[in-house]
């Protein structure tokens, strides 16, 4: 009979052991996914809001009170010539950084500010020579 007790004690004590196994496991899982939610990271993009385009350009115009005017330059292929042809686009973009007119900026895509706004300033990355 002691046997048979020792044999159920000893069969007893591995499923314990499994079931305390599977909840590190269950919770390592979900930590990951918690970490990236909650953590803080340095970058310009947010974790959780999924991939936000980012361009670089250059001000045209900071006439505006915290709106510039980013000229976005990009050489497209012309499909008869076969020549890459300059092609400009503008963008306005809310900047509380004070970017002015000549700088090198980085501008990340935002939810709509204004009628025409769509863009924020995240990083001057060069300032105009005076």
């Amino acid at each position: 009979m002691a046997q048979v007790e020792e044999a159920v004690a000893t069969t007893s004590v591995p499923e314990e052991t499994s079931a305390v196994e599977a909840a590190p496991r269950a919770e390592s899982a979900t930590s990951p996914a918690e970490a990236e939610t909650t953590s803080d990271g340095s970058s310009p993009v947010t974790k959780g809001r999924g991939h936000r385009v980012q361009k670089v350009g250059t001000v045209s115009s900071d006439k505006m009170q915290k709106t510039v005017v980013v000229r976005v330059d990009r050489l497209v292929l012309h499909p008869k010539y076969r020549r890459y042809v300059r092609r400009t686009s503008r963008f306005m973009a809310h900047d509380d950084l004070g970017a002015t007119t000549g700088d090198r900026v980085r501008i990340v895509e935002t939810r709509p500010l204004s009628a025409k706004k769509r863009w924020r300033v995240v990083e001057i990355v060069q300032k105009a020579a005076k």
